[in-house]
C-alpha cells in the first residue's frame, strides 16, 4: 500500500530531537513530527509526550520527495461536540453570560470614576481659587 498524505499510519519513534521527533515507518521510511504537531497544548519538550521506542498512530501530512511530515495530534480523534461547529460560535456561546456580567460591572465602575473625578475637580478648585488673590491677599495689616 503506497503511502500518501491524509492516510493515518502506524510507525515506531527512533530519534528525539528538541524540534521533533523521527518516525520509522513502513518499507524503512523515516518521517517527522514536528513539535508543533505533537500536541494540542504548548508543547516544551518532546520527552513529555513521547518516548524513543513508542509505537503511534501519525497522521501523514505533506510528503515532498524523502521528506515526510507527519503529525501526532492530527491523528487523534476530535471530541464530538467540537465537530462541525465552527470554533468562533462555540467560543461565543461559552463567553456570553459573563460578558454581560462584566457590562454591569462596567457601568458600575464608570459611575464611580465619574464621582471621583467630580470630586477631584471641585477639590481643586477650591485650592486652586483660593490662591489666586496673589501674595497680597495673604497679608494680614
Amino acid at each position: 500500500m503506497a503511502m500518501e498524505a491524509g492516510s493515518i499510519v502506524e510507525g515506531k519513534v527512533t530519534r528525539i530531537t528538541n524540534f521533533g521527533a523521527f518516525v520509522e515507518l513502513e518499507e524503512g521510511k523515516v518521517g517527522l513530527i514536528h513539535i508543533s504537531e505533537i500536541a494540542d497544548v504548548y508543547v516544551n519538550d518532546v520527552h513529555d509526550f513521547i518516548s524513543e521506542g513508542d509505537t503511534v498512530q501519525v497522521k501523514v501530512v505533506n510528503i515532498d520527495g524523502n521528506k515526510i511530515a507527519l503529525s501526532l495530534k492530527q491523528a487523534k480523534a476530535k471530541p464530538p461536540e467540537s465537530e462541525g461547529q465552527p470554533f468562533r460560535q462555540r467560543r461565543g456561546d461559552f463567553r456570553r453570560p459573563q460578558q454581560r456580567q462584566l457590562s454591569a460591572s462596567f457601568e458600575d465602575k464608570l459611575s464611580k470614576f465619574l464621582k471621583d473625578s467630580d470630586e477631584r475637580l471641585t477639590d481643586l478648585k477650591r485650592k486652586t481659587d483660593s490662591k489666586r488673590g496673589g501674595r497680597g491677599s495673604r497679608r494680614s495689616d
